[in-house]
Formats: C-alpha cells, structure tokens, sequence
C-alpha cells in the first residue's frame, strides 16, 4: 500500500460512514478485554480511555484494509492504544506465574 492510499484510508467519508454503521449495529463489547464500552461516554468525552474506538484487525501500517468492515473491531481506546499496531489477532490472555 503507498503512503498516499494509507493516509486516505485514515479519514474521511467513508471511513465515517464505516464507523457511524460499526457504532450503531455493533455489540459495543471490546474485542480486546471483552468489557462493555459506555456509547454515552464516547459521545460527550471521544478520547477517555473508555471511549468507543474503531480498531483495525490487520493494522494499517501493515498493510490492512481501513474500509473493510471483516478487518474492523470495536475497542476502548485504551485496548486499542496499548495493542499498538501489532498485528495478533487474539485478545490479551491473562498471564498466571503459576499452574495450579
């Protein structure tokens, strides 16, 4: 994917549109911890931590698609944040220091 495709899939219309559909249609549950996402929160505070994000599947930077609805996923923003642009697909699994 150039630079120039990239930057157009970050913004805009469509992508917009994507997010108004995911936003409404969606579970409103964090593909990431699994917790429920406050929609009033993202609608008076869009960048609390616990706030309503758009989360890529496959990145951007790694080459995903930004409008296709199978490489979206609800997340709280800070589920998204700390995923970075790591391309696992798997939700973080709690770590135990032991086997009981």
């Amino acid at each position: 994917m150039d630079s120039l495709e990239y930057r157009r899939g970050r913004s805009g219309r469509p992508l917009a549109r994507a997010k108004a559909k995911l936003k409404r249609e969606g579970s409103n549950l964090c593909w990431r911890c699994g917790g429920a996402i406050d929609m009033q929160l993202t609608a008076v505070a869009p960048n609390h931590a616990d706030a309503w994000t758009l989360d890529h599947l496959t990145p951007l930077s790694q080459g995903g698609s930004a409008l296709d609805p199978a490489n979206h996923r609800e997340a709280h923003r800070r589920c998204n944040s700390a995923r970075g642009n790591r391309a696992d697909s798997a939700p973080a699994q709690q770590v135990n220091s032991r086997n009981w």
